[in-house]
């Protein structure tokens, strides 16, 4: 076998991860929701974080309880997510003319992003995630003002909310229901992205997330409570149904909606609910890009005084030399 001096070679025997289990004496205590039902999580959102990019942002919801000291592994999971713009810039000489801005949008989990190891290559979750984060930005973006041109969105997740909890071996449950919290995690970075960017947007579009909670397996309600932006680890399969949107608080619009699940006869509910969730990260969002857009007019003034002291001294220098 031919050895490849351009890089490094995998070991010639199968290798396995290590696998970290609790102490026997520790107790594993489920996250549960400490939160009022309308009552959304912190969040961390900030622009401008990669340089090299035209547009960037970085969003965080931080865990909402303290980990157990004796663990290695996190009982619960939180979300991290980057964004990039590339863009817009030409189209190539031999692609068809289009009169607005060719945008597509691609979201990647990091291999280390949940328990389970990812691909590096996108599976039908990761594509579905990026056409429904295209549709929503599509009807943000005005389009008509970049003519034959392309713009790109990338979104990796650096750390995906899971429906499992626990350490070592614990049982992942549930359906999947950490994929709408991610979608509007995307959602709302992919906005201030773009902002950072300077791409015209007709409003700033926030992502909300609301959930039916099956009250009927826990045996106290006939009818599910309707909570703001679930955390799956906190409910052990109590989810039945869930919603995300895509809102434009200004405009009162939404440009993209996602049912999973059967509410039943609390679709509507759910639906406003969503929308009441996204109007709270809406808040979070505005703030983000003011205080980036005031950090870019500060660093305008800073050069501009620069540049004016720096010519006033040349003009000094000059007088001297010409009196002399």
């Amino acid at each position: 076998m031919q050895t490849d001096r351009r890089r490094l070679n995998a070991p010639p025997g199968g290798t396995a991860p290590p696998v970290f289990a609790a102490l026997p004496d520790t107790k594993l205590q489920r996250p549960t929701r400490s939160r009022k039902p309308d009552e959304h999580r912190k969040l961390f959102l900030r622009t401008g974080i990669v340089p090299s990019a035209s547009g960037s942002a970085y969003y965080e919801i931080p865990p909402q309880q303290q980990q157990q000291t004796a663990l290695l592994v996190p009982q619960h999971s939180s979300l991290k997510i980057t964004c990039t713009v590339h863009g817009p810039r030409p189209l190539p000489r031999n692609a068809a003319f289009s009169p607005n801005l060719l945008l597509s949008a691609h979201v990647k989990f990091a291999p280390f992003a949940t328990r389970n190891r990812r691909g590096y290559v996108r599976d039908a979750s990761e594509r579905d995630l990026g056409a429904h984060l295209e549709t929503a930005l599509r009807g943000v973006v005005i389009g008509e003002r970049f003519p034959k041109s392309g713009c790109e969105v990338v979104l990796t997740v650096l750390e995906g909310e899971e429906d499992g909890w626990g350490a070592g071996g614990a049982e992942v449950k549930g359906e999947g229901w950490g994929i709408m919290t991610v979608l509007a995690g995307c959602i709302t970075a992919a906005s201030a992205a773009l902002v950072d960017a300077g791409i015209d947007c007709v409003d700033l579009v926030s992502g909300g997330v609301a959930a039916v909670i099956d009250a009927g397996r826990r045996g106290d309600q006939e009818d599910g409570v309707v909570i703001l932006d679930p955390a799956p680890s906190e409910h052990d399969g109590e989810i039945g149904a869930a919603c995300v949107v895509a809102y434009l608080k200004s405009r009162d619009e939404v440009t993209e909606l996602w049912i999973k699940g059967d509410a039943g006869a609390q679709v509507q509910i759910l639906i406003d609910e969503a929308v009441k969730a996204a109007s709270l990260v809406r808040a979070v969002l505005a703030d983000a890009v003011k205080d980036a857009v005031e950090a870019k007019i500060g660093e305008a003034e800073d050069d501009a005084a620069t540049t004016g002291l720096a010519k006033e001294g040349k003009g000094k220098s000059k007088e001297v030399v010409m009196t002399g």
